[in-house]
């Protein structure tokens, strides 16, 4: 009888509180809407992750970025903040191109990953854009409802993983804004953003903020001084120019078989060398555009050769000298 009754509080426990779904992942999963909030991921992230795998970098650098980030969360919340100060902002800086961004998606994911027994992570990207405004008072507002309301309540309720893209729109320098020329509201934002920070940074521990920057002389000096690691990705070296378009090559073949044979000829790494100088991005693009010197060879990347690949090479730097002499 007891055992009867027992089976059946069981199945009205069940019945009243179902087991959770196992949440996707993949964008939005987060399920954050709230204004400047581009995207919110539950991490870690298939698609993230895809995106540390595929930034190359030269050496040393992935590790040094995970291993800052890992520190975030294993050694900042237990820790004496005033002798060992910690504010969970790692600041990726460098060249247009080189891969800041999806280098900081690929870190959030890759972060996730690592580091456990702490709770579901959670990512959120900002849309720095959707924050400011020509209305006095607003950005400011903005940038304030965006850190204390939206961010804390995530940070409260488990470990986050913020990005903010192209920071130098929300911590712009103040020394070199001119009050005449630019807004208040822009020196009032800047104020919010490192107010902010440091109240979300000695309330919540397991909150990680990445900023990147194309311009770090237009961000505000005392927002790099709250970074714990300033990393810069430069222009690829040789070594990794080489490897970067054999990854194009290598995925290209997986459609296109044929388009392979091309890394055996020698034109292929006279191309390798001369990419030098070329940013990540424009490697990966000048592939396909070698397919673009012949109509046939668009319709089938088959026929790509390595002179090809050579000549798209060659135009990409003329563009950049270009570009570079203006």
């Amino acid at each position: 009888m007891n055992q009867r009754k027992s089976q059946a509080q069981k199945r009205i426990l069940r019945s009243t509180n179902p087991p959770r779904a196992k949440r996707k992942g993949g964008p939005h999963s987060g399920g954050v809407d709230a204004p400047g909030i581009l995207d919110s991921r539950v991490l870690p992230d298939e698609e993230l992750g895809q995106h540390w795998e595929a930034i190359i970098l030269d050496s040393g650098i992935k590790d040094r970025l995970l291993a800052q980030a890992i520190i975030n969360f294993t050694v900042r919340p237990r820790v004496n903040p005033q002798q060992v100060p910690l504010h969970g902002l790692i600041v990726l800086h460098g060249p247009p191109g080189t891969g800041k961004t999806s280098l900081a998606r690929g870190l959030a994911s890759r972060t996730a990953d690592t580091v456990g027994g702490i709770g579901e992570f959670l990512y959120l990207e900002i849309d720095p854009h959707a924050l400011t405004s020509a209305a006095l008072g607003r950005s400011q507002r903005a940038v304030r409802d965006l850190l204390d309301s939206t961010i804390a309540e995530r940070a409260d309720a488990g470990p986050v993983i913020v990005l903010l893209d192209e920071v130098e729109t929300l911590a712009a320098d103040r020394s070199k804004l001119s009050l005449e020329a630019n807004p208040i509201d822009v020196h009032r934002a800047t104020d919010a953003v490192l107010a902010q920070l440091d109240q979300l940074a000695s309330r919540f521990p397991h909150l990680l903020f990445i900023a990147t920057s194309n311009f770090t002389k237009a961000v505000d000096d005392a927002f790099l001084s709250r970074a714990d690691l300033v990393e810069r990705i430069d222009l690829p070296g040789p070594d990794a120019c080489r490897e970067i378009m054999l990854a194009v090559i290598k995925s290209l073949s997986e459609v296109f078989p044929r388009v392979g044979r091309i890394t055996s000829h020698e034109d292929f790494e006279r191309a390798a060398k001369r990419s030098h100088g070329l940013d990540g991005r424009r490697i990966r693009k000048v592939v396909l555009s070698a397919c673009t010197f012949d109509k046939q060879t668009a319709l089938d990347p088959n026929r790509l050769t390595a002179p090809d690949l050579l000549r798209a090479v060659d135009l990409a730097r003329r563009e950049l000298e270009l570009r570079e002499g203006q």
